[in-house]
């Protein structure tokens, strides 16, 4: 079973970059995240004639999340992360095929400090407490997303440019090692615990070309389900895609 998550970054305008693919490395579970449009928007039947069943939540021109799966039907579980209402749609959540599978959007937080970053912290926060209830479940679960969490220096490339941003302060950081020490998986970490590995490459300043890139975009894998990894990686083509998106899709492969 291969899952993977995708920040979209606008997924009508990038729709043919992600079909492509989804035919070249056809993932039986994707999530995606910053739709940037409403459920209407939704480009269904593009992704139905690709083999894709899909629940979402949806917002105009900011955020959204989605989570396909191939010839079947995602179970919807929840729309949002509980213990209080949030007008920004950033989590979804919904089981596939004996798997909980979330898809998730944490908030940027910058300008730090600020109200912006005080909002990720805390939602942040409230991820890690549901986080702690699904593990106490006890059945596999994937968190699989976009974090907006540099979890530590060699998942950056050599810069003073991002010192002051929230992707990288302390209390981000804290808040994403507070979940590995609940015991999930970083998926990517287990594979390769000491590689540079990138999943982001900003448009600005030739990033891309210069790969000067950062890692935000992580799966992470219940107690129950982390025996069953056989493989992960990262399909950096998918950034050289014209008009491509500024993150490149993040993969795992499980066992039955």
């Amino acid at each position: 079973m291969k899952i993977a998550t995708f920040n979209i970054n606008g997924i009508n305008r990038r729709l043919d970059s992600l079909l492509e693919w989804l035919r070249e490395a056809e993932p039986d579970v994707v999530c995606l995240q910053e739709l940037k449009a409403t459920g209407s928007q939704l480009p269904r039947a593009a992704l139905e004639k690709a083999g894709y069943g899909a629940v979402w939540r949806g917002q105009p021109a900011w955020n959204g999340v989605a989570i396909l799966a191939r010839d079947t039907e995602p179970v919807l579980t929840r729309a949002d992360l509980p213990n209080a209402p949030d007008a920004q749609a950033r989590y979804i959540e919904a089981a596939v095929n004996g798997i909980l599978i979330a898809s998730l959007y944490a908030p940027n937080g910058n300008p730090q400090p600020g109200p912006k970053f005080d909002y990720k912290l805390a939602w942040l926060n409230r991820l890690n407490v549901h986080a702690a209830e699904l593990l106490s479940a006890g059945v596999p679960v994937v968190l699989a997303g976009d974090y907006n969490v540099v979890p530590e220096p060699h998942d950056i490339y050599s810069t003073r440019s991002y010192d002051d941003n929230a992707l990288v302060q302390p209390q981000s950081r804290e808040a994403y090692r507070r979940l590995l020490g609940q015991g999930w998986v970083d998926a990517i970490r287990k594979f390769y615990p000491n590689e540079t590995v990138y999943t982001f490459w900003d448009y600005r300043r030739n990033r891309w070309q210069r790969n000067a890139g950062l890692r935000l975009d992580h799966l992470l894998l219940s107690s129950a389900l982390a025996h069953r990894l056989v493989g992960a990686g990262v399909d950096r083509q998918v950034r050289g895609h014209q008009s491509a998106s500024d993150h490149a899709p993040v993969w795992i492969e499980l066992t039955d």
